[in-house]
């Protein structure tokens, strides 16, 4: 008879440890430790590779490199953050908030994709009555999707065998459990277990998988952090709750760019596709205002137009507020440290606002120089010339360091009507651009002589 024991597993890690600490002695992260009864059962999976048969070792270049045939979604921005498709055998992990459309996604693309290929949707948490309903109302044509309202993965494991889908959707992973273990749906070790099946699944028959995964109040991904390791994508959602649009990032991607961003709108009839995203995250201001810089940011591999605002105000306290919305609040410290040393503009005793247009996070440094530019132009009460663009990496020294991609954040600017770039000097072409003037700086002193 199996005998059950009581283990703390760490929820960012996966390490078990006999009794409950406030540290996890694995990855030093503080109070991650939750209580879990286990099974020790006697049946013993092998690894989720895929391998067929026992493993054996060969060379690398003794192994065929097939060429990967991708299943089209049906929609382009979905198919951007995929890396071109859907690859056989993949699994997907997406997170977000909730309701904020991710089984409407989903159910959107397997709907699109039942017309031609045997698909597969199992609902842990919504009856087919409720999953029903949302197909009707998002006018989807669904004669061919086949759903599954199922908790347990062996139960889910034998329609697949069955069915033999081509692509097939586990809404949520944190309903999901597996009879081997006693612990309730959710707990780390019921996720990393049915997670490890399912992925197995995936592997071994070329089924591509899609995750579901819930998000915890930080925005981190609920569960062992080691569920993001097993997958071959993570992809999170994102969108602010007061508007239409939403993006989806992909943070992890053997099979694409990282960073890669799709861009949706919500309607009535569900998500569609945002062709032209520089578009919303930009404000079109009737007259120039100051303390506006646009810049061009790369996502992946797409150039990005997004306006960066700037509040620059007298303070009254003793220590000015540095407040930073869709930026990094560390590197807005920094910047203002070499404004005041380079540049000669000093900001000690004033609040210091920036904000990104349109909700929208930008990770990369290629925003330094338009954030110091928006921070003058609101210091100075004095709007940048229109249809001006920038962006460049600010060093420590005051220098200006070139980003990846310049020539195509150029042309994105020129595509939007742009007629002038203050670029950092190695990104400026070695010929002139038809319809934009490019002016190439290697110092932050240059840049502000230049406006």
């Amino acid at each position: 008879m199996a005998k059950a024991k009581t283990v703390f597993s760490c929820r960012s890690c996966g390490a078990q440890a006999p009794k409950w600490a406030g540290q996890c002695a694995d990855c030093g992260d503080w109070n991650t430790l939750e209580e879990d009864v286990e099974v020790s059962a006697p049946v013993r999976h092998r690894g989720y590779a895929g391998a067929a048969g026992p493993a054996r070792v060969q060379r690398l270049s003794d192994v065929p490199a097939d060429h990967v045939v991708r299943t089209l979604t049906g929609s382009g921005e979905f198919d951007r953050v995929l890396g071109g498709g859907l690859v056989p055998g993949s699994v997907v992990l997406l997170g977000g908030d909730p309701g904020i459309g991710k089984s409407t996604l989903l159910l959107q693309t397997l709907a699109g994709l039942s017309e031609r290929n045997a698909t597969l949707y199992v609902s842990g948490e919504e009856s087919p009555q409720q999953v029903s309903l949302r197909a009707q109302r998002l006018n989807l044509a669904a004669e061919h999707l086949q759903m599954l309202p199922e908790t347990r993965v062996e139960a889910v494991l034998a329609a697949a065998q069955q069915h033999r889908p081509r692509v097939l959707v586990i809404d949520s992973i944190q309903t999901i459990y597996t009879e081997t273990l006693q612990s309730a749906p959710g707990a780390v070790g019921q996720v990393r277990e049915s997670a490890a099946q399912l992925v197995r699944y995936a592997k071994e028959s070329g089924a591509a998988l899609f995750l579901v995964g819930h998000v915890t109040k930080d925005g981190q991904l609920a569960g062992p952090r080691v569920l993001e390791h097993m997958v071959d994508t993570v992809l999170y959602f994102e969108g602010q709750s007061g508007s239409r649009f939403r993006v989806i990032r992909a943070f992890k991607n053997r099979f694409g760019a990282v960073n890669e961003l799709g861009v949706f709108a919500m309607s009535e009839t569900g998500l569609k596709d945002v062709s032209n995203p520089s578009a919303i995250f930009l404000s079109r201001h009737q007259s120039p205002i100051s303390g506006s810089a646009v810049m061009v940011t790369l996502e992946g591999s797409r150039p990005l137009l997004a306006e960066v605002q700037a509040l620059v105000d007298e303070s009254h306290l003793s220590n000015p507020r540095r407040v930073t919305v869709g930026l990094e609040q560390n590197r807005l410290a920094i910047l203002l440290a070499v404004l005041h040393r380079h540049g000669g503009v000093a900001t000690y005793d004033q609040d210091v606002f920036v904000n990104v247009v349109g909700g929208v996070r930008v990770t990369e440094t290629g925003a330094d120089l338009a954030l110091l530019l928006a921070i003058l132009s609101s210091l100075r009460d004095r709007p940048l010339p229109e249809k001006l663009i920038t962006f460049g990496e600010v060093g420590l020294a005051g220098e200006i360091r070139p980003v990846p991609n310049g020539e195509d954040r150029l042309r994105e600017a020129v595509k939007h009507g742009f007629t002038r770039a203050i670029v950092p000097a190695a990104n400026a072409p070695k010929k002139a651009m038809e319809g934009i003037e490019v002016v190439g700086v290697a110092r932050l002193s240059e840049a502000l002589d230049a406006l």
